[in-house]
């Protein structure tokens, strides 16, 4: 299919056999064709002004026009030549400075040389392009940010996981990469049905998705109280396609004897009508009747796949909520658009004692009042909530200073580990706890001030 990127279009046809990281160079007709590497002659000494204080940024300096670059274009010039001309016919380029010099090169050569390296998708180029590209659907979720998830949440391979998220799949995406395939995911999502349009950009083979189990919100509750049962799941398939055989036997047997009624008066007919007349009525009763039973055998197979999705959607189910019964998860984290304080005091319930948890949101004020419900509730110790500042630096020779423009925020994140909650001890107790933990305030004496 046809890409659009970056300006630039083009057909990955060419690309499939390649490895990762190989450079392909855009050809005329959008092809992909493997650049080959050659060695860029940098013998000759460059004539380099001193400052660029005398340069004035006019629109006058460069001598070729648009149009005799699109000349330029249509003649299957290439990029690197249409850059040498450029320099060529500025009248500036002399008198910048080195840096400058080398500065204008890169810029046109990314804007004149169709250049494309194809990577291996991970979890460090996907959540950097969300975050440049559509911070929106992510939440906001800045990659740095995702790391220190990732670190607090202890995520590594054998884990039974809990995650709830609202991120495109981001950051489940990212928890299947960390445990690479091993041990067991349950992904709590909202509404009817989990969203991983970011978990399919991994390109994880088919055994990652082994172990991923899903579970709806809307049960969770049915769930703690017990009432959450599994006899509304339907029988196996087997007996289903059993029942679909019999009934289909039935109607069968219903359709034949109709035809037969249908036939009886055909015979009774007079005997007035001509032979070629005869065979046309026959021939439209016998396409009538075949096109019915296509539709019917279409219908039937319809009914049978819904009916097996059904069922393996339901199973699917029942082993997700039997996961979650034993309730010896060994981490959660949440990264949602609701607020964290409900969803986090009843997903705490299946996390089994000693264990982290980690909450994201964009703002600070839900994980504040999330923090005091936590610890009015108890059950837990190491209480931080945190906020990541990121700063890019450009590392170059002689250059390297940190870049003008940085990241106004990146989200907070509030993290824990959970202990064993003894339900005995009443409301006062706790609250004399919390009070025994705080430092008693230094007073000095009366008699011990000088007078």
């Amino acid at each position: 299919r046809k890409i659009i990127f970056e300006k630039q279009w083009f057909y990955l046809d060419n690309a499939i056999g390649h490895i990762y990281g190989t450079t392909f160079e855009v050809t005329s007709g959008g092809n992909l064709q493997p650049k080959q590497e050659v060695e860029e002659t940098t013998t000759e000494t460059k004539e380099a002004g001193t400052d660029n204080r005398n340069i004035v940024d006019d629109g006058k300096s460069q001598k070729l026009t648009h149009d005799d670059i699109k000349a330029l274009k249509d003649k299957g010039i290439k990029g690197q030549e249409i850059v040498q001309q450029l320099i060529e016919n500025s009248t500036t380029f002399r008198d910048k400075t080195e840096f400058a010099q080398d500065k204008y090169i890169k810029k046109k050569k990314k804007k004149y040389e169709a250049v494309i390296t194809i990577v291996k998708p991970s979890t460090r180029i996907l959540s950097t392009m969300y975050y440049a590209r559509e911070p929106g659907k992510i939440n906001h979720l800045r990659y740095d940010t995702l790391a220190q998830m990732l670190t607090l949440g202890n995520i590594h391979a054998g884990n039974k996981m809990i995650v709830m998220e609202t991120c495109a799949g981001l950051v489940l995406g990212a928890v299947m990469e960390r445990m690479g395939g091993y041990g067991s995911i349950i992904q709590m999502y909202p509404g009817g049905g989990p969203v991983r349009a970011a978990t399919s950009c991994f390109g994880f083979p088919k055994t990652f998705f082994d172990n991923l189990h899903e579970f709806p919100l809307s049960k969770v509750q049915s769930l703690l109280s017990g009432t959450f049962s599994t006899e509304t799941l339907p029988a196996d398939p087997e007996e289903n396609a059993l029942v679909e055989e019999e009934s289909n036997g039935l109607s069968e047997e219903k359709q034949s004897s109709l035809q037969e009624t249908e036939e009886e008066p055909a015979t009774e007919a007079p005997m007035d009508i001509n032979p070629t007349e005869e065979q046309d009525t026959m021939d439209i009763s016998a396409e009538d009747v075949e096109f019915k039973e296509n539709k019917e055998k279409e219908n039937k197979e319809n009914v049978r796949e819904k009916q097996l999705k059904q069922w393996e959607r339901r199973k699917k189910l029942k082993e997700a909520a039997a996961l979650l019964r034993e309730k010896n998860a060994d981490g959660l984290i949440v990264a949602s658009k609701f607020h964290p304080t409900p969803l986090l005091l009843s997903l705490l319930e299946f996390v089994a004692p000693s264990r982290p948890f980690v909450v994201y949101c964009q703002y600070k004020e839900p994980l504040l009042e999330c923090y005091t419900k936590l610890r009015e509730r108890g059950g837990v110790i190491n209480l931080k909530l945190s906020e990541t500042w990121l700063r890019n630096y450009q590392v170059l020779p002689d250059r390297s200073h940190p870049k003008l423009t940085m990241s106004g925020g990146g989200g907070y994140l509030l993290s824990g580990i959970t202990v064993v909650l003894e339900k005995g001890k009443s409301d006062s107790s706790n609250s004399e706890a919390l009070k025994m933990e705080e430092p008693s305030s230094k007073r000095c004496k009366l008699q011990d001030l000088p007078c």
